[in-house]
């Protein structure tokens, strides 16, 4: 249930908010055991490196998404952070699925385009408030 907060926003724009902060928390939240994974796991060095590495950029990006979601008030910032997230995704799962699978990871630089865009966005978003 989202709370009730008096911002001016639509019940739309705090669905989004809403859904992009919890799934922030959540990306944070499963790269604390992706990081384990990676510290535990009989892996070789270079599998090892690109989990702790998704690991990394999970646990920041998703942090940051549970924390700037609610403020991100004008649609260039939202639509940012929505770049942020799904970079992020495709970035951190990339090399997930190589260091595990053996699947390409070349979606990882789309991802961290979009992530680098995603941030840029954001600021030209709040900047014009």
């Amino acid at each position: 249930m989202i709370p009730k907060i008096h911002t001016g926003l639509t019940e739309r724009q705090m669905h989004r908010r809403f859904w992009l902060a919890s799934s922030g928390s959540v990306l944070a939240g499963l790269s604390v055991a992706l990081a384990a994974y990676a510290a535990h796991a009989s892996l070789g060095d270079k599998a090892q490196g690109n989990l702790q590495q998704a690991a990394l950029f999970a646990f920041g990006h998703g942090a940051a998404l549970a924390a700037l979601a609610p403020l991100a008030v004008r649609r260039l910032a939202w639509l940012g952070l929505l770049s942020i997230a799904i970079g992020t995704l495709l970035f951190s799962g990339s090399l997930v699925l190589g260091a595990l699978f053996g699947i390409s990871t070349g979606a990882a630089p789309f991802g961290g385009m979009l992530m680098i865009s995603g941030w840029l966005l954001h600021a030209i978003g709040q900047w014009r408030r």
